[in-house]
């Protein structure tokens, strides 16, 4: 898998189609456009069939699996969802979900391999940056009737932290 040339990448397309038959599962299809592979399957879980998965390699970065999870929502909370899934497209670092209990959640993953202090401060910070980026768009949310209160007197209480990162994430803290 990994080349003696430091500036190769570590995972090919060869190695994931290797572990795709390793594990007994075949492609329908496979797509490759700007360096990039993706590979669409049709799985089957214990309750639920034919659900649609895609592999996506891009070898510079990851390996990303995604499921065609369920068809268009048709309820009331349908522009809720087109929202959070814009900004999944918006901030590539994060995602946002829907827990069991219905609240938008906004996570940020670190691979164990990167896990220390200035990985979990930049995910921190990059959740507050994207909590602020977003206030305005979230406040119906937020409050009743979408009706921010006034906060112009208030300071950060961990102003400190937001500055230890923002020339790192200037587009979220304004460097």
């Amino acid at each position: 898998m990994s080349s003696a040339d430091s500036g190769a990448p570590s995972v090919r397309p060869a190695d994931v189609e290797d572990w795709l038959a390793d594990l007994g599962l075949t492609p329908t299809e496979r797509a490759d456009r700007d360096g990039i592979t993706s590979w669409d399957l049709v799985l089957d879980g214990r309750r639920r069939f034919d659900l649609r998965v895609t592999v996506i390699l891009d070898p510079e970065m990851a390996i990303i699996c995604w499921a065609q999870y369920a068809p268009p929502i048709s309820d009331y909370f349908r522009k809720s969802y087109r929202k959070l899934l814009r900004w999944n497209d918006e901030f590539p670092f994060a995602k946002f979900s829907v827990s069991e209990d219905e609240r938008p959640v906004l996570a940020v993953e670190i691979a164990s391999e990167d896990a220390d202090a200035d990985a979990l401060g930049t995910a921190i910070a990059r959740i507050l940056g994207i909590a602020d980026t977003l206030l305005d768009e979230s406040k119906d949310w937020l409050w009743i009737g979408g009706r921010m209160p006034d906060m112009s007197g208030r300071t950060p209480a961990n102003g400190a932290f937001l500055d230890r990162y923002a020339a790192r994430l200037p587009e979220l803290l304004g460097s």
